[in-house]
């Protein structure tokens, strides 16, 4: 046996102990951060050390304060497992080691990605005709939507951004509701909008838009304008009324781009496909892979109506870049990097081992799990749930910020499960987020058991 391989098999030999053992481990590591910077720190070594020394060393001590994502009580941040397939699919990628920027960095790579985009969007309600990209996550999703957008909107009054700037041009009104994502006002500032200018609707008690007050906005809006729907509240995991909204920006002639990081996927299922009713009309979505679909970090999409503004805002070229004259498209040309991971053999991966059926399944089993723990949770004396739980987000609160703080912290630090603090109309609340292919209803009954414990601390 070569080293290489033994050192590969030692190393997968170390992650099936890992995944095996979650069920047993705390959620939360028991490592500090200076522990951590303890066994980890030091100075750079002077001389080389053996492969399976360096492995073996980097495990024992990195999993002190490894949190224990995978694990099906983690409810932290909307944040998904691996599917097995995508795991051993994302294994494969860093072993292949291909570029992903240009067919010619790795025709494989290329082709799985356009398979897996228009699986996606059959999947997910969007026409066949939308431009896709593969990206680092929704944020950067949100990126390349949004200069999309920005070229269509100031293209039509007779502006060139990608040649002229912005210096001049006209200026772009953004609309979103009060509860928008933070990452919208990141893509503006990235794109030189600025999230100061933008027009902030009123929402309703979960967070949803409101159609009348964004009509008013329009209303009042001159020249060129965007308008940044949600399908998924953050917290509460409310949709925007996206027809209506649809509707309201086509007759303004605004551009809708949907930030569905987490609610894109109830398109995948046909009980909850209503909640994304009108997604087709919109001109681009945003979302995340590494959320619903169990692929491993970092997997974010971003689809694209009109391809030719898409193109126009991503598309570089270079004497050096060697293209291929039978490819159907360069990756590079619709993503904001040149070099690049290739991020489609995972989700290329889960597709193909869950199939239209396992997707569908996963997000309403999801959704299940979390109305379960939502009945549970509000039989408790002084608990609330703030939301109506429609997918897979159950937002509550004990009483006071002091006893709801109190009561995260204590569950936090049982090691039971974990979930995050969050401030909904300007009190402590907890968020819980399902979004793991791991969860189990068993799941759900120990982490209630841990708040149940905590309220009898």
């Amino acid at each position: 046996m070569s080293d290489e391989r033994e050192l590969l098999l030692r190393t997968a030999e170390m992650a099936a102990d890992f995944l095996e053992t979650l069920d047993e481990r705390p959620i939360w590591p028991p490592a500090s951060v200076d522990e951590l910077r303890a066994v980890l720190g030091g100075p750079l070594p002077e001389v080389p050390s053996e492969p399976r020394e360096v492995v073996e060393v980097l495990a024992d001590a990195a999993e002190r304060g490894v949190v224990g994502i995978p694990s099906g009580r983690y409810f932290g941040f909307v944040i998904g497992g691996a599917l097995p397939a995508a795991l051993a699919a994302d294994w494969l990628t860093s072993t292949w080691d291909q570029n992903a920027g240009l067919v010619v960095g790795g025709p494989s790579a290329a082709v799985v990605e356009e398979v897996a985009g228009e699986w996606l969007k059959d999947l997910l309600g969007i026409p066949s005709s939308a431009s896709f990209s593969f990206v680092t996550g929704c944020q950067m999703a949100g990126v390349t939507c949004l200069a999309a957008a920005r070229h269509a909107v100031l293209a039509r009054v007779g502006w060139d951004v990608e040649l002229d700037g912005l210096a001049g041009s006209p200026q772009i009104t953004v609309v979103t509701g009060g509860k928008r994502h933070v990452t919208i006002d990141r893509a503006l500032r990235l794109l030189g909008l600025g999230s100061g200018p933008t027009v902030r609707v009123d929402v309703d008690t979960q967070g949803r838009m409101r159609v009348d007050a964004l009509e008013t906005a329009l209303g009042e809006s001159e020249g060129p304008t965007i308008v940044c729907g949600q399908a998924g509240e953050v917290n509460t995991g409310a949709f925007d009324s996206i027809a209506e909204i649809a509707t309201l920006s086509r007759d303004a002639g605004a551009w809708l781009h949907i930030d569905g990081a987490i609610g894109l996927w109830a398109a995948a299922s046909p009980r909850l496909r209503h909640l994304t009713t009108g997604i087709e009309r919109a001109d681009s979505w945003a979302t995340d892979a590494h959320k619903w679909l169990n692929v491993p970090y970092d997997s974010g999409l971003a689809f694209v109506a009109h391809a030719d503004a898409h193109r126009a805002a991503m598309r570089l070229t270079a004497d050096y870049l060697v293209t291929d004259p039978n490819a159907v498209r360069d990756e590079m040309d619709w993503t904001p990097e040149f070099s690049r991971r290739a991020r489609g053999f995972a989700v290329y991966a889960a597709l193909r081992s869950l199939g239209r059926e396992g997707v569908a399944e996963l997000v309403e089993r999801s959704c299940a799990r979390a109305t379960q723990f939502a009945a549970a949770i509000e039989q408790f004396p002084g608990c609330e749930v703030l939301n109506d739980v429609v997918i897979n987000q159950v937002l509550f609160r004990f009483g006071d910020d002091e006893t709801t703080d109190a009561m995260l912290a204590s569950v936090q630090a049982s090691g039971e499960a974990w979930m995050g603090g969050t401030m909904w109309d300007g009190r402590a609340a907890i968020r819980l987020s399902v979004s793991n292919w791991r969860t189990t209803e068993r799941d759900i009954a120990r982490t209630v058991a841990a708040f149940e414990d905590a309220l009898a601390g």
